[in-house]
């Protein structure tokens, strides 16, 4: 439990200095040392949000949103990455 306060942490000051792929890369292996942990999927999402990783948001957002259905950010992060998710299939429609 040390190492994923740890490794949170890291990830949340790596979120503050704007370092989205080394902090989502920290709430991975926060994962994996413990799943029930559900801020660490929002955070996740935010990264990939921040790294136009729409896909890959809704997926981390969805995941929270099967297990607790009520979390706010989950909600607006998924809403942000189907957002995401239509203006780039505009952007291709106009390739």
């Amino acid at each position: 439990m040390e190492k994923f306060k740890r490794l949170k942490n890291e990830g949340n000051d790596l979120v503050r200095t704007g370092e989205y792929e080394e902090a989502a890369n920290k709430y991975s292996e926060c994962m994996k040392l413990n799943t029930e942990e559900y801020t660490v999927y929002t955070n996740r999402a935010l990264c990939y949000l921040k790294l136009y990783k729409y896909e890959e948001a809704k997926r981390d957002c969805d995941h929270v949103l099967q297990i607790e259905d009520s979390n706010i950010k989950a909600f607006y992060r998924r809403a942000l990455a189907y957002k995401g998710l239509q203006v780039r299939k505009k952007n291709m429609a106009g390739i």
